[in-house]
């Protein structure tokens, strides 16, 4: 459960760190490629970087022990965390409802860690493995389509795509079985997770790039939380403990909706303030 929390913060923190060096580092113009080789320049921006990889390895280490419904949910709440210090560092003013929402959030995964059990331990079949690389193939196509999508309907579509795929991921950590040379390239869940995780970001990129925030990262929550806990309870054995099914139920709920209440913060939001990055050592940008 610490590596899952541990996940959820280090997410959460390199969005903001990504959103500050990024905006820090646009005045200088050019086309994208410019503007990333300037961020990449920023400590703020490989620190970033840093914290994904870092968070992307706890996840692992919490899907090889928790069950995937846990680790689901403590990972929606990234978004909890990239409010509250999108408060603090780039002085964004958050609503009652959505201190309340990050609230929720807490409560949500505390009742998760009072009701869960261990993962399942039944080995995942070879036709769950194909399925999840069929999964992730077709989250790849569904990218394709909706982004041909009118507006309303394209942020949704690309947002749940990226949802199931980093839910693909969550499910393909669990079939792996091995890892020695012979068993990681023989087995469809490590293809399923590069393609999965791979497709899930470039949707994502792309929902966030045309259309609106929130939906997408409703989207997305949705698509990485029920489906993925779905699969771990019906094929992989996943559990609660004795007696404790409907609090692992309510908890669930309870923190995917504190998440979807703070959706917007899928991307970090401006600063409000020159005085936002005088937090961080910036200087505010000249006009």
């Amino acid at each position: 459960m610490v590596c899952a929390l541990g996940a959820a913060v280090c997410f959460g923190m390199a969005t903001v760190l990504q959103a500050v060096a990024a905006r820090a580092a646009s005045p200088g113009g050019g086309g994208d490629a410019a503007l990333l080789l300037r961020a990449l320049r920023q400590w703020r921006y490989l620190a970033g970087l840093a914290l994904d990889g870092l968070g992307f390895l706890l996840q692992i280490v919490a899907l090889r022990s928790l069950p995937i419904y846990v680790v689901g949910a403590a990972l929606a709440s990234s978004l909890a965390v990239t409010a509250v210090a999108g408060a603090r560092l780039l002085g964004v003013r958050l609503a009652g409802s959505e201190w309340a929402a990050v609230g929720v959030v807490c409560a949500g995964l505390a009742l998760l860690g009072l009701a869960s059990g261990a993962e399942g331990g039944r080995p995942g079949s070879m036709a769950l493995k194909y399925a999840m690389l069929a999964t992730a193939v077709a989250v790849l196509l569904l990218g394709l389509a909706g982004g041909r999508l009118p507006a309303r309907g394209r942020s949704l579509a690309l947002g749940l795509g990226a949802g199931l795929g980093f839910g693909v991921v969550e499910v393909a950590v669990r079939l792996i079985d091995g890892l020695t040379p012979s068993a990681l390239l023989t087995n469809p869940a490590l293809y399923a997770l590069l393609l999965g995780g791979g497709a899930a970001f470039l949707l994502l990129t792309t929902a966030l790039e045309r259309g609106s925030v929130t939906v997408a990262t409703a989207g997305m929550v949705l698509g990485e939380t029920v489906g993925p806990a779905a699969v771990g309870v019906v094929w992989l054995g996943d559990r609660t403990r004795e007696g404790l099914g409907w609090l692992a139920v309510l908890g669930f709920g309870v923190a995917v909706v504190g998440a979807l209440l703070l959706a917007r913060f899928g991307e970090a939001p401006a600063p409000e303030a020159p005085a936002a990055q005088a937090r961080l050592g910036e200087a505010p940008a000249k006009s």
